[in-house]
């Protein structure tokens, strides 16, 4: 007797070409299956990158660093990170779903799916099976392969209930995760009407490959190099070249040891733009509810080890 498999909120970035009636669960019995059309997706967008040197111009390039910065650092580092998945700050509704439509044009999913998933991530970082992206797998496992290779759960309904259930209470929410694709298509042409073809290989192709290796670096080179300040079962390491690229995040053993915290950067030299841009928000009473230090023991256990 088959079972009836649940209907996902939302077809987004990964799930619009995910085989629905293929079983991606992760078992001997169910072994996992590579998804052609994800790969054909990510590859064209890599091929289309190397159009990047007949289509250079300084405004192309700064345009692709910025939006790495608009849709990276604050829709996805800041947003759907810091204060969707952990709630580590408040702002006010406004500024969240404008916050949320940066993340979303990140293209890395809707903020349901990412939410629901990174959330997952944190609550079983020591089972290899339940781990979204486990680092367990291999370096190419958690950086690229688990979107390859999709998962059942990703993209079930009742699985965003459990995981994401103040985001999909939300239609804004469920219709960003609905639309994270397309919404590239208007983004594209805006930038085309600014700058032609140059503006639209670097505003779409490169930045969406810089951003996506950046991002995932996290979830890879973290766990294979860098310094440990929290023993952990997650292998988890504060690597600073991936910090700098991804305006903080790079401090993952920091994170994974208080991850309720807006802070990730403890000490001088863990450079976090991310908090700085927190920071900013709060002095100017954007940011509320801020959880901001490390507990009192922690920060005088540093100071004793630099001391």
């Amino acid at each position: 007797m088959n079972e009836k498999r649940a209907t996902p909120v939302s077809i987004n970035l990964f799930g619009i070409f995910y085989d629905f009636n293929t079983s991606r669960k992760c078992s001997q019995e169910h072994p996992l299956k590579l998804s052609w059309a994800t790969v054909a997706f990510f590859t064209a967008f890599h091929i289309l990158t190397l159009l990047a040197p007949w289509f250079f111009s300084w405004s192309a390039l700064g345009l692709a660093l910025f939006l790495h910065w608009l849709f990276g650092g604050i829709g996805i580092c800041l947003g759907f990170h810091r204060l969707l998945t952990h709630r580590s700050f408040q702002v006010p509704k406004f500024l969240e779903y404008a916050i949320a439509i940066c993340g979303t044009l990140a293209l890395q999913g809707g903020p349901i799916f990412w939410v629901s998933g990174h959330r997952q991530h944190h609550a079983f970082t020591e089972d290899v099976d339940k781990d979204p992206y486990s680092a367990q797998r291999g370096f190419w496992w958690s950086h690229v392969l688990w979107i390859f290779y999709p998962r059942q759960e990703f993209f079930d309904r009742n699985n965003y209930r459990k995981y994401a259930p103040d985001l999909i209470q939300q239609d804004f929410y469920c219709w960003l995760d609905r639309h994270s694709l397309i919404l590239q298509v208007p983004l594209a042409i805006l930038l085309y009407a600014i700058g032609g073809w140059s503006f639209v290989i670097y505003g779409i192709f490169v930045r969406s490959v810089l951003l996506w290796h950046s991002t995932w670096f996290v979830n890879s080179a973290t766990h294979l190099r860098g310094y440990r300040t929290f023993a952990s079962n997650d292998g988890s390491c504060n690597l600073w070249w991936v910090s700098l690229l991804t305006y903080g995040e790079g401090w993952h053993n920091n994170h994974h040891a208080h991850p309720h915290l807006a802070q990730t950067g403890w000490r001088w030299w863990e450079i976090d733009v991310t908090w700085w841009t927190i920071r900013a928000l709060q002095a100017v009473g954007l940011a509320k509810k801020v959880a901001a230090f490390p507990p009192y023991s922690e920060v005088k256990r540093l100071e004793t080890e630099q001391g």
